[in-house]
């Protein structure tokens, strides 16, 4: 139970981590970006490091294993020589010096052979493993200058981008007041209209009313012909306009009796 819940808080807190990672890289890509890079190009110098500490420890596998190779070779360079001295040699004692020299310098390189065995498979086994170093650090400097170029590329399509979208907010400001302008010609055009419609209306009124003063005003032989004028005033109960003094005494005094 107790191994459960240790691995339960671990499962949560990677994942809390790995939440907290990926909000900070929505809140700022470009510096998460080059944080990432950060962290390859220290991996690429640790790689290097490793690199070189390799190299040392193959140059001085190497150079063991040459050394001890050498010396065998030398040594069994000489038991071939003691080995044709002795076929030669007729003298008894001579003979006897030479098989135990012969018989000690074989003694030395069969206890020498496996540590020139060891001193070989040590310098094979650096070899490779500094390969393998060499190649991983080629691989990671391969991926750095890729990652790069990447962000690089990415940065330029923001840039892009960002060009882009400062173009389309210009247009659409341009459209927008464009939109504007036709509004507000399209308002001046209604208050034109609605102008120019009541001045029209005004101009009717004014003509119906001229027209109807001059239909209702007397015609000029109403005015110049008496007759007419005074069967006109009677037809429309209208006496006839006192003349003289005496008239207008008379039509006084007919209207209090």
């Amino acid at each position: 139970m107790f191994n459960f819940i240790r691995h339960f808080v671990g499962v949560k807190t990677d994942q809390a981590v790995q939440s907290g990672i990926e909000a900070l890289v929505r809140w700022d890509p470009k510096g998460a970006t080059e944080a990432e890079l950060r962290v390859m190009e220290q991996h690429l110098d640790e790689l290097g490091l490793e690199v070189a500490q390799a190299r040392a420890v193959y140059e001085r596998e190497k150079q063991e294993a040459d050394a001890i190779q050498t010396l065998l070779d030398q040594r069994m360079a000489a038991a071939e020589m003691l080995q044709g001295q002795l076929a030669t040699e007729a003298d008894p004692t001579r003979r006897t010096a030479l098989e135990q020299s012969l018989h000690t310098l074989l003694d030395m390189l069969e206890q020498m052979t496996p540590d020139v065995e060891r001193e070989a498979s040590e310098a094979t086994d650096a070899q490779a493993f500094l390969a393998m170093l060499e190649q991983t650090y080629a691989d990671a400097g391969t991926k750095l200058k890729e990652a790069r170029r990447q962000l690089e590329r990415a940065e330029r399509d923001m840039r892009r981008a960002e060009q882009q979208r400062e173009q389309a907010e210009r247009q659409a400001e341009a459209a927008r007041r464009a939109a504007g302008l036709s509004g507000t010609t399209s308002s001046l055009n209604v208050a034109l209209k609605a102008m120019n419609d009541a001045a029209a209306r005004d101009l009717a009124q004014a003509e119906a009313a001229s027209l109807k003063a001059k239909l209702l005003a007397p015609t000029r032989p109403e005015q110049d012909d008496p007759n007419i004028a005074a069967a006109l005033a009677a037809a429309s109960g209208k006496g006839p306009v006192p003349q003289s003094a005496s008239e207008r005494l008379a039509r006084l005094k007919a209207r209090q009796g």
